[in-house]
């Protein structure tokens, strides 16, 4: 048996973020014409984390790093996240901990942005276990009615 799981034709311009419908509190309009489906793991010893993850890391103080272009951070991105758009995420590496997790995230679970600054980092010799992908990323945090912020400064740790 074979089952077509094609996706929707692409839109012209595609809108990378859910938004608010208008008028209708709690509702959401959703562009499921763009992007790449990601899958859930990125690679051996990278933990893939949830919402609640999200929020404990945040919480307890720790670095949540949005990986999407600037271009796509007027609508907000999550409290606390700093913005290191993926290309620049091995350049400005000193901006991480090593020796503490690190969440990194982008659009959503159709976004490559996050995998592939995961993918460049590890690369570049980081260490596996210090890194955690949020991959619902914007997409699903936004939908789940979930603050929003500006991003925040990012500080290179103290050693």
């Amino acid at each position: 048996m074979s089952i077509d799981f094609s996706r929707l034709a692409r839109r012209p311009d595609p809108v990378r973020v859910p938004r608010a419908a208008v008028g209708e509190a709690g509702l959401f309009v959703v562009d499921a014409t763009w992007g790449v489906i990601q899958p859930l793991g990125l690679a051996p010893g990278v933990e893939t984390v949830g919402e609640l993850e999200v929020i404990g890391h945040v919480q307890a103080g720790g670095l949540l790093v949005d990986c999407r272009l600037a271009a796509y951070l007027a609508g907000g991105t999550i409290p606390s996240a700093v913005n290191i758009p993926h290309g620049e995420i091995v350049e400005r590496r000193e901006e991480l901990d090593r020796a503490a997790p690190t969440v990194l995230f982008c659009n959503g679970p159709q976004c490559p942005a996050s995998g592939e600054a995961v993918k460049a980092l590890l690369e570049a010799g980081w260490p596996a276990q210090s890194l955690r992908y949020y991959r619902g990323g914007m997409h699903d945090w936004v939908t789940l009615g979930l603050p929003l912020a500006a991003p925040a400064s990012a500080t290179a740790p103290t050693d």
